[in-house]
């Protein structure tokens, strides 16, 4: 069920994204990176050690560090990570144990992220 939540969510803020304009910004999918890789040291802070919260900002500023570059230079490398960032919503319980993570998450957040990933991919080829 997070998945299909995931897809329609992910999908309904794309469509009012795309009506409203808020995509024609640059900023607008390097700053939601941003965010959908900071929820997991918000987790970290909420349900798990120092150390945790530790290896998901290692992690966060990661994903920060692609947004500003992609900013900067090229917004494939945004669109890439959002759909890595996907990826990673897959296997990061395999790599981080997070007690803060909520079941759901992972799922939910992997279909927002890939969708929204496309979206800017759709968004970069169209502009070609």
């Amino acid at each position: 069920m997070e998945y299909l939540i995931g897809v329609v969510l992910s999908l309904a803020v794309g469509g009012m994204v795309i009506t409203v304009g808020f995509d024609r910004e640059r900023a607008y999918y390097p700053i939601l990176l941003i965010v959908v890789a900071s929820y997991y040291v918000l987790f970290a802070a909420m349900g798990a050690s120092g150390r945790i919260v530790m290896v998901e900002s290692l992690v966060a500023g990661g994903f920060l560090l692609v947004a500003v570059i992609g900013f900067k230079s090229n917004l494939w490398l945004v669109a890439g990570a959002l759909v890595g960032h996907g990826v990673f919503d897959f296997v990061h319980a395999r790599f981080i144990a997070n007690p803060g993570v909520p079941s759901w998450w992972p799922g939910f957040c992997m279909a927002f992220d890939v969708i929204a990933g496309g979206l800017l991919a759709s968004r970069l080829i169209r502009a070609k």
